[in-house]
């Protein structure tokens, strides 16, 4: 019996032992299910999928690769949250920071009065200091500020070409931001005049290199035009605007959609300006060109707050008088309403009552017709002396009577209208003005428009048809940098720039050469030209390498008083270095004494030059006293070295 009691003991020991164990294995199970599904639901919620979660009893295994090490640290950090942090296994990978793709680099500029300021990133194989100095240098004195990361991955292929652009664009724009990336610069910028901001767009579009893409914007004060004026016209010929202004945008957009109704299909040569007397100016302007067109043709002028309608000889009493009833009563408040139907009539004007002034491509006036009298005639010839200066003025004039009211002030204006144009002709007629010709500026038309409009008045019946030619506009006609260069070549043909023996100082057989080039290099302004002077190999070489620099820095100093902008010039002496001749002869000699021009191309290592000679004494050794024996001219690139 006592045996037994003994037995049953152990046995529920054991069976109390086993349930235990069993119990407790369960426990842990659960506790390490709900422990990973916790964790894994939490690196989950905050992004770190790429992390898979594992249990070895109470511990929680993290496996997987972080993209740096610092999410791997925030994934680690986020586990320990739901755990205990001695319960979590770090078993996370970073990857290797060779596969990460190279950051996208790029430099924002922005230049204003109060200075430059950078901001970005860029390789570490950058030049830094070369490119600090070139900005201080273009920040002349005022305050630079470079905020300017660097980064030591690859510099993409257009990297350096891309910045170099981007700081020659700088040095043209006062008030600009300028963003650089490796394949793109885009440049936004103001300007001081519409003519400065072609002259700008035209020069950054000519220096951009192929390998870029550039978006430019700049932007203008916008003109102020009085009187503001539009002038619409619908006949045989279809629909045209002899001026076009308008305020706004959403203004010019009014306009030409009424003129699109009205049969206008060519580009308009609308000018947005200050001075509208209005802000429903685009809305009047739109309502006269419909009454135009609902009229089947004429002509209307809006100048400032006058709205001066003109129908076609021919339209209908009842028509008319409909049409201009309904534009009198949908014009806004601030506009008044003239209106006239012209009666046909047989009567042709006075045959004598003409006047005609042409304007020859190579300047020549000539003025012909009927003048009321002598002193009108003095007026004539000493106002067209005015406005076409020294021009040949050829006066084929002569005094009649009995000519038409105002014909005087007609003249007049026909002379201001000419003045307008490179080349062509204005007729005179008693009920007509005609003008015909050619210029350089693509608001002429409308320039010449809103004078005869002024001068005589806006029911005037008169034709414009001016066509512009991009050769005669003076900024659209800026040589490119090549052809600067083969235009001093041209220009230098036969012809050296000579030295006094032994110096830097140009001979007076020199200066018109030098004048010559100066007037080539005005037309070609803001461009990047080196000046670099070379010697013969005769006297030290120390001693011919400064005197080259000094010959170079004298060419410069000639330029600059003559007012060449030379901002962007350079100088630099070569000494006896890169010979293009034979040493060991005169003639050899000769050639290599030279001076020669060269465009400064970014990332390029050669240019192309004009070469000119200098004096055939370069070394200043006593013995040496030769004087030039023949021109020579050269035109051999050479090293950038920029």
């Amino acid at each position: 019996m006592r045996l037994s009691a003994i037995f049953i003991r152990l046995v529920v020991f054991a069976a109390a032992g086993g349930f235990s164990y069993l119990a407790a294995k369960a426990t842990v199970a659960e506790v390490e299910q709900r422990s990973v599904i916790a964790v894994q639901e939490t690196l989950v919620d905050q992004g770190y999928e790429w992390t898979s979660v594992l249990g070895d009893g109470l511990q929680v295994i993290l496996e997987g690769e972080a993209p740096t090490e610092a999410v791997r640290f925030r994934a680690i950090s986020a586990a320990g949250t739901q755990v205990d942090a001695s319960r979590v296994i770090d078993n996370l990978s970073v990857t290797d920071s060779a596969q990460i793709a190279p950051p996208d680099f790029g430099i924002e500029i922005l230049r204003n009065n109060a200075g430059v300021s950078l901001i970005g990133l860029i390789p570490a194989s950058t030049d830094r200091e070369a490119l600090a100095a070139r900005i201080q240098r273009i920040a002349g004195g005022l305050p630079v500020t470079d905020l300017l990361e660097a980064g030591d991955y690859p510099e993409p292929e257009t990297w350096t070409d891309a910045v170099n652009y981007a700081v020659r664009a700088l040095e043209m724009l006062t008030k600009s931001k300028i963003s650089v990336s490796a394949d793109r610069v885009s440049v936004n910028a103001i300007s001081d005049s519409p003519d400065e901001k072609r002259r700008l767009e035209i020069a950054l579009a000519r220096n951009a290199p192929d390998n870029l893409r550039l978006a430019v914007e700049i932007s203008a004060p916008r003109p102020v035009i009085s009187p503001f004026t539009t002038r619409f016209i619908l006949d045989e010929a279809g629909a045209r605007f002899a001026a076009c202004t308008a305020d706004t945008d959403e203004a010019l957009d009014e306009i030409l959609t009424a003129a699109s109704g009205a049969g206008f299909q060519q580009r308009a040569n609308c000018v947005l300006a200050l001075g509208a007397p209005s802000q429903t100016w685009g809305r009047a302007v739109a309502l006269a060109i419909d009454a135009v067109a609902d009229l089947g043709g004429g002509t209307v002028t809006i100048a400032d707050t006058d709205v001066t309608l003109l129908a076609r000889a021919g339209t209908s009493q009842g028509m008319f008088d409909t049409v201009i009833g309904r534009l009198e009563n949908a014009l806004p408040d601030a506009f008044a309403l003239t209106s006239e139907l012209p009666i046909e009539t047989d009567e042709n004007p006075d045959a004598i009552a003409t006047f005609t002034a042409t304007l020859s491509p190579e300047g020549d006036v000539q003025l012909r017709g009927r003048v009321p009298d002598q002193m009108t005639n003095t007026v004539v010839e000493n106002f067209a002396n005015a406005k076409f200066g020294g021009a040949n003025i050829t006066m084929g004039t002569r005094i009649a009577e009995n000519l038409p009211n105002g014909w005087s002030i007609r003249i007049l204006a026909a002379l201001d209208a000419l003045s307008g144009l490179s080349n062509g002709v204005v007729d005179v007629q008693p009920t007509t003005f005609e003008v015909r010709g050619n210029a350089g500026n693509q608001d002429a038309g409308a320039a010449i428009a809103r004078l005869l409009i002024e001068r005589l008045g806006q029911t005037a019946d008169f034709e414009i048809d001016v066509t512009y030619v991009e050769a005669l506009d003076p900024i659209a006609a800026i040589p490119t940098p090549e052809e600067c260069i083969a235009k001093i070549i041209a220009t230098t043909e036969g012809r050296k720039i000579t030295f006094d023996p032994g110096s830097a100082d140009l001979t007076a057989a020199t200066q018109p050469v030098v004048d010559e080039i100066a007037e080539i290099l005005k037309t070609c302004s803001d461009l990047p030209i080196q000046v670099a002077g070379y010697t013969d190999s005769q006297g030290r070489e120390v001693m011919n390498q400064q005197l080259s620099q000094d010959r170079a820095d004298a060419v410069l100093t000639a330029l600059r008083a003559r007012r060449v902008p030379v901002s962007t010039f350079r100088t630099v002496g070569f000494g006896e270095d890169n010979p293009i001749a034979d040493n060991e002869t005169e003639e050899g000699r000769e050639a290599n004494r030279r001076i020669e021009f060269s465009l400064i191309v970014p990332g390029t290592t050669t240019n192309e030059t004009s070469g000119l000679d200098e004096h055939p004494q370069d070394a200043p050794v006593a013995d040496e006293n030769a004087q030039d024996t023949a021109p020579h001219e050269s035109t051999e690139p050479h090293a950038d070295n920029e």
